[in-house]
């Protein structure tokens, strides 16, 4: 027997499990619902009465197929921490309580159907129905969330999660170490002191020569350039006194 349980949880028949009830537990409400819009078809009650019957043992399956699966996942999930966590842990409040929800509306109905003094609470049950199917539906979504956006219970979820002893003890971030640079002392070369013959030498070639500076021609100064001053006045008078005397 231990082994058949063995190799039922190796399965992982859960999902099929829990969507079974969901469905089963869904369809019982709305019959019921539909029976109280239609009270001439009877049939539709005692399918309601049968379907919350058998949904309710499909619940506590899917109880019991949650903790084989929870029992797998609850290290992993704990080591990783965060919302995943958190969404695990409302699933599987939710997976512990519906059970005896569903089963205690079982016995309720059972009494409504079988028992005249009950069949005045129809209305009341069927508020609570309807809410405990608003909750397993909800559960139902937290165990798509684990799987679809975290990866829970999958291959890639646990060869990506964190083991204890691999988390470092470090909280803060590493930060690097600052290198300095020091640069190492070098004897700074200096210019070799000048002589006195070579000091001469590098003035005289540094200075320029006359014969190396260009020659300026000078212009040359001819007669047009520069013309005769004219006879002032007085020395025409005397040329003419000389010429008359003779």
């Amino acid at each position: 027997m231990q082994g058949l349980l063995e190799a039922i949880q190796k399965w992982h028949i859960h999902p099929a499990v829990d969507h079974f009830t969901v469905a089963i537990l869904i369809i019982a409400v709305l019959a019921d619902l539909f029976a109280s819009v239609f009270s001439t078809r009877l049939w539709l009650r005692y399918a309601a009465l049968a379907l919350i019957i058998v949904g309710t043992a499909a619940a506590w399956g899917s109880n019991l197929t949650g903790g084989w699966e929870a029992h797998r996942v609850w290290d992993a999930v704990k080591a990783a921490g965060g919302p995943a966590l958190a969404t695990l842990s409302r699933h599987a409040l939710l997976g512990d309580w519906l059970p005896w929800v569903f089963l205690i509306l079982a016995v309720w109905r059972l009494g409504v159907q079988l028992f005249g003094f009950m069949a005045g609470t129809r209305g009341l049950y069927l508020i609570f129905a309807v809410l405990a199917a608003l909750a397993i539906s909800y559960q139902g979504y937290l165990g798509g969330e684990l799987v679809y956006d975290y990866g829970v219970g999958t291959a890639l979820y646990a060869a990506g999660a964190p083991s204890p002893a691999a988390q470092p003890e470090a909280t803060g971030p590493a930060t690097p170490i600052p290198t300095v640079y020091v640069p190492t002392a070098t004897e700074t070369p200096q210019a070799p002191t000048p002589t006195a013959g070579a000091s001469a030498s590098a003035t005289a070639s540094a200075m320029p020569t006359a014969a190396a500076a260009p020659a300026t021609p000078s212009a040359a100064l001819s007669p047009a350039a520069y013309p005769s001053p004219a006879p002032s006045a007085s020395n025409a008078d005397t040329h003419r006194g000389a010429a008359a005397s003779l």
